[in-house]
């Protein structure tokens, strides 16, 4: 798992380590508020559920660095703006 954020293809996939790591903090804080993965994973590991998300194209950051979700499915949560204030 650790090894897929250290390959060069994700990190570009995404923009940059900074826009990876926003995304990766901005999903996992979508998962734990209830998100469903968007993924067929066999593991319970939210890590390792976002990383595969990432890697199958499954969310994104738009221009303004929100979350977004291929399709905007309601299933998986829906697009998710992160609000610090509401912590």
């Amino acid at each position: 798992m650790i090894d897929d954020l250290r390959e060069e293809e994700i990190v570009n996939k995404v923009g940059g380590r900074f826009k990876l790591s926003t995304l990766i903090q901005k999903r996992m804080v979508a998962l734990n508020a209830g998100g469903r993965p968007l993924v067929d994973v066999d593991t319970n590991d939210r890590m390792q559920i976002v990383i595969e998300e990432i890697k199958q194209d499954k969310i994104y950051l738009d221009t303004s660095m929100n979350l977004r979700i291929t399709g905007d499915s309601p299933e998986a949560g829906g697009p998710l703006d992160f609000d610090p204030t509401i912590l």
